[in-house]
């Protein structure tokens, strides 16, 4: 991707420097933290807030590498273009829904969001309750590594699949609690990423390849792929996300219409 560092975004949270869930981990010490992580899934009351009156604590120091602080840029300079995109497309349209600016939440091991406390295990997800994207960028060496989808419009892709279940807040797509439903959901989110990459790729953004690394991210995060991975078999009456093959389906037919027209999964 063409892409110069500039500015951070507005919209960028950086809670590298706070510990789990809000909390500084040398405080509660490792064990406090599970425990309190345990009483607050089986109670589903959050106790990390019980404890911090509420307050999250001040973030401290961030120790990073030159790498990594080229990684915020680059994650910063995606959600920002993926949110003026989707800006521009909704104020063309009919029905006047106009776009909500969400957050990106960069974070460390967990961290406690309006729709729960999550570890960094949870992989990138969107909080509809706050609006907020949230991501641990060690997720990034997970996506090349162990799922074997590299390169930077890779770890585009996962930003702008979350900015879509975003705009699906927006314009209040309901898609209810089954599985076969969750599955809609996730498909249209990927389809809306193919649309931001549609945009990119009319502005000169794009390179050669970058498609394809597109898809191959979408191909590597399929039900049908991970289970196999990770059990030796498939379910596919367990899947709520789509298979490798619908994954990258949809959100190529997103890159190649670039209309949200396109996107009724």
């Amino acid at each position: 991707m063409r892409w110069t560092p500039g500015p951070r975004s507005e919209d960028l949270e950086d809670r590298r420097g706070q510990g789990f869930g809000g909390l500084g981990v040398g405080r509660l010490g490792v064990g406090g933290v599970v425990v309190l992580l345990v009483l607050s899934l089986i109670f589903k009351r959050d106790f990390f807030s019980l404890i911090s009156g509420g307050q999250a604590a001040p973030a401290g120091a961030v120790a990073s590498t030159p790498e990594e602080e080229h990684l915020v840029d680059f994650v910063s300079f995606v959600f920002d273009t993926t949110q003026s995109t989707w800006r521009a497309i909704l104020a063309q349209r009919a029905g006047g829904v106009r776009y909500q600016d969400a957050k990106l939440v960069l974070f460390r091991d967990g961290v406690q969001s309006a729709c729960g406390i999550a570890q960094s295990a949870t992989g990138p997800f969107y909080c509809p309750s706050d609006h907020k994207v949230y991501i641990d960028l060690g997720f990034y060496d997970e996506l090349r590594s162990r799922f074997g989808a590299p390169g930077d419009f890779a770890q585009a892709y996962v930003l702008a699949h979350e900015v879509g279940h975003h705009v699906q807040t927006l314009l209040g797509n309901d898609f209810g609690t089954s599985n076969a439903g969750s599955v809609r959901r996730e498909l249209q989110a990927d389809c809306y990423a193919g649309i931001w990459g549609s945009f990119m790729q009319r502005e000169g953004v794009l390179e050669p390849g970058d498609v394809e690394e597109g898809l191959g991210a979408a191909a590597a995060v399929g039900d049908d792929r991970l289970q196999r991975m990770s059990t030796g078999t498939v379910s596919p009456e367990t899947f709520t996300h789509g298979t490798s093959a619908q994954r990258s389906s949809w959100f190529h037919r997103g890159l190649e219409s670039g209309r949200v027209e396109s996107c009724q999964t």
